[in-house]
């Protein structure tokens, strides 16, 4: 589904990616949102690029291919699976322990999510991914 660039949860995604995101060319922000709450919040975060390079990109990887040629583009790094497991750390204790069932992700640069991501959201049952309006055209390397 789609957005406006100021929905609320889609500029609280692009905070994240702007304020922690290490790398410039590809920040990326993603918020859990249930019932009009952020349950959590998370980016790519992977100092390894800024050290070692991109695997991927010295390889000419197609976008969403070669994840594990390069330690720093590990789906664990992604901003979704790192959204999700902020929000399941927040939620144990509650009495909905850390069940994400029904909440939405919210995602801020790209315009699309790689098969591990979209196996962890379906996974935590996350209900609708949201992208901005325009992604694959702003966002696409």
């Amino acid at each position: 589904m789609y957005v406006p660039e100021d929905n609320e949860f889609l500029q609280q995604a692009k905070a994240m990616a702007e304020a922690f995101s290490p790398t410039e060319k590809q920040q990326t922000g993603a918020v859990v949102v249930r019932g009009g709450t952020i349950l959590g919040q998370g980016c790519n975060h992977s100092d390894y690029h800024e050290k070692f390079g991109c695997e991927r990109i010295k390889n000419h990887a197609p976008t969403g291919q070669g994840y594990e040629t390069c330690l720093g583009c590990d789906p664990k790094f992604h901003a979704e699976q790192q959204a999700i497991k902020h929000a399941k750390n927040r939620l144990q204790g509650f009495a909905r322990d850390d069940d994400l069932t029904g909440a939405d992700l919210y995602l801020w640069g790209h315009w699309w999510c790689c098969k591990s991501c979209w196996d962890a959201m379906i996974e935590a049952g996350i209900k609708t991914v949201y992208l901005m309006e325009g992604a694959e055209e702003i966002f696409r390397l």
